[in-house]
């Protein structure tokens, strides 16, 4: 498990670099817009789809598998600190198959929706021009899939686990 732990970690953090690497390509091509419309009062072509369509849902969308390995989501421990070990036990094991349950589902309607799109060959036009947005589709039934994966290794991982003992 810890060696299927640490490649899922690598794994993770490589999407999570790609990411990154999607602001900066997205900052570049906002910022090379806006200049040369200043310089020429002419945008760069189809920025805003590429940007919604495209860098937005690289940054979005990808990482969340990182981001839940990182344990970086939202959490309400309200009542954690009145529970045994074996009672978290179970609460993480429920929270954690509920989690990639609706990971599951987000993954499934997505990527129904994207192979629509895909069959379609959908696009949008700009400036007369054929944009296509179609692949933009398939980021989100990626993301939602990856980001069940970590929650289901993450889960198994502390069930899994020895408990620490404590001495009071």
């Amino acid at each position: 498990m810890d060696r299927l732990n640490a490649i899922s970690d690598r794994f993770f953090r490589l999407i999570a670099i790609v990411a990154g690497v999607g602001v900066l390509v997205m900052m570049v091509h906002i910022c090379g817009d806006v200049i040369l419309r200043t310089l020429t009062g002419r945008p760069l072509p189809a920025t805003v789809e590429i940007v919604s369509r495209y860098y937005m849902l690289i940054v979005a969308f990808l990482p969340l598998a990182w981001v839940e390995r990182q344990d970086g989501m939202i959490s309400v421990e309200f009542i954690d600190g009145v529970m045994g070990a074996g009672t978290m036990r179970l609460s993480n094991a429920i929270v954690g198959l509920l989690s990639a349950l609706i990971y599951v589902v987000l993954a499934w309607t997505s990527g129904e929706a994207a192979l629509s799109q895909v069959a379609n060959r959908s696009f949008v036009i700009v400036l007369n021009s054929r944009v296509p947005v179609w692949p933009g589709y398939l980021l989100l039934p990626a993301g939602f899939t990856l980001a069940a994966i970590a929650v289901l290794l993450k889960t198994a991982t502390r069930v899994m686990a020895r408990p620490v003992e404590t001495r009071t």
